[in-house]
């Protein structure tokens, strides 16, 4: 039980949590007598803040276990070639990753953001709900990763400040026109259509079918009764009897109990070759029996709607999202690049240093 839930906690907001509780617990326990203190190498400083080689080793275990779906460990990565090969990609990606984050974690705390204790508890909650876990399996999940609920909080707070930083300098300096909006609706109308609904009634007939070899078999004479009684009721509402009048003559659904509606249905969820049978019927008109694994099925429209484009007032706030969202990524690149310009960046190793040189030239040049 704790296994499985801790893979949840993994799989949502805990995977940084858990990834680093090793590190940290491992830290905070006392040496034994006859094993030395072994010093963190850091790696770089952003303004103060440190970036060690046990950190990166975890970031690094942490994307390739996404990418491989399976747990690994910094044994796998010394003896496995195809892993040494992927670290060589991934690792200037984190390494840019960490020093942005590093820069807008000290950014949070200069603009006084703080996780309240109320905050922390409503998200502790919203975890423990997501993934179905009571208290006690919540903190045996905890206590079996070596975390407390201080590192928990330390984890929900970084991205708490992360998140306000952006919220704050990015986003809500972020505004959208009139007249842009009213561009990118003109532009993207596929993006604001009302689906095709259409509701039907319907009759069906069910045909007996038995297994004979492990087929399913049905009687011909059955199949050839069930069709007329169909094609006579289909005669008659053609004629003009009351459809749903029939369905309680006739039919044998469940459907039945209501006068035979099914719907509203999008068409566009449909089987192709349902949807491309219904899709030319208008409203009141009467299909063609329809045989299925079943029996056979007679369908009328009873109301449809065609797929249209809402009106531009109907979808202004969507459209405000939509735009936002699309031009986040390049504010958000814009913010960073120039809080990097403002920072103190020290590498302690020159390998490191040239691989996040080279690797922020490349998305320079890609952007």
């Amino acid at each position: 039980m704790i296994e499985g839930s801790m893979k949840q906690l993994v799989a949502g907001i805990l995977v940084a949590a858990v990834s680093a509780a090793a590190s940290v617990s491992a830290q905070s326990q006392a040496p034994a007598a006859n094993r030395p203190v072994v010093l963190q190498r850091v790696l770089v400083k952003v303004n103060g803040a440190v970036f060690t080689k046990t950190e990166l080793e975890e970031r690094q275990i942490e994307v390739l276990q996404a990418q491989n779906q399976k747990a690994l460990s910094q044994l796998d990565l010394e003896n496995d070639a195809a892993l040494r090969a992927k670290l060589v990609e991934i690792t200037p990606g984190i390494l840019a990753e960490v020093v942005d984050e590093l820069i807008i974690i000290q950014r949070g705390r200069e603009l006084g953001y703080r996780l309240s204790d109320e905050q922390f508890k409503t998200a502790v909650d919203r975890l423990k709900a997501d993934n179905q876990l009571d208290e006690p399996t919540f903190q045996a999940a905890l206590k079996q990763q070596g975390m407390t609920m201080e590192m928990l909080r330390g984890q929900f707070e970084k991205q708490f400040l992360a998140q306000g930083v952006m919220t704050n300098e990015v986003m809500n300096r972020l505004t959208i026109t009139e007249e842009e909006a009213r561009q990118y609706y003109r532009a993207h109308p596929e993006e604001f259509m009302t689906p095709s609904l259409m509701t039907l009634r319907e009759i069906f007939i069910a045909v007996p079918t038995e297994m004979i070899g492990g087929q399913a078999s049905f009687n011909a004479a059955q199949d050839e009764a069930a069709l007329a009684k169909i094609t006579a009721a289909r005669e008659r509402a053609l004629k003009g009897e009351d459809f749903a009048t029939l369905v309680a003559e006739f039919s044998e659904s469940g459907s039945k109990a209501n006068g035979g509606l099914i719907g509203p249905i999008n068409l566009n969820e449909l089987a192709d070759a349902l949807r491309d049978r219904l899709q030319p019927l208008t409203t009141g008109e009467v299909d063609q029996p329809i045989r299925t694994p079943k029996g056979y099925q007679l369908l009328k429209v009873e109301s449809r709607s065609d797929s249209s484009v809402e009106p531009f007032e109907k979808v202004r706030n969507d459209i405000g999202n939509r735009v936002a969202q699309s031009r986040a990524a390049e504010l958000r690149a814009k913010y960073l690049d120039g809080m990097r310009g403002q920072a103190l960046i020290e590498w302690k190793d020159d390998e490191l240093k040239k691989l996040y040189e080279q690797y922020m030239a490349s998305q320079k040049k890609t952007n």
